[in-house]
């Protein structure tokens, strides 16, 4: 990872994984102290349904975090091939003795 683009996009990926996860920690704790208030007998079937959407949700984002990572990897791999001059082509020599 010597590549400052691959560390960039390594850093972006978990910075957006680990702020996402921690946006959901909030919200699910958020709920609780409300659920422990309200007291209803739905709210496990309730808090069981939004964790599975959350865990759906947690695992598109990985899947989109992941298909962005790729595309920039992708893309700095193509750019960094055009930073590099283009070898020279084989020119081949004439002969003396060909008619022109």
């Amino acid at each position: 990872m010597s590549d400052p683009a691959n560390v960039m996009v390594a850093l972006f990926a978990f910075g957006s994984v680990a702020y996402s996860i921690s946006m959901i920690a909030k919200a699910v704790g958020g709920r609780r102290k409300e659920g422990t208030r309200l007291g209803g007998d739905s709210m496990p079937s309730l808090a069981e349904a939004r964790l599975a959407r959350i865990e759906q949700a947690v695992e598109a984002i990985a899947l989109e975090v992941e298909r962005i990572s790729e595309g920039q990897r992708f893309t700095t791999k193509l750019l960094s091939e055009q930073a590099r001059p283009a070898p020279k082509p084989l020119q081949r020599q004439v002969s003396g003795n060909t008619p022109i």
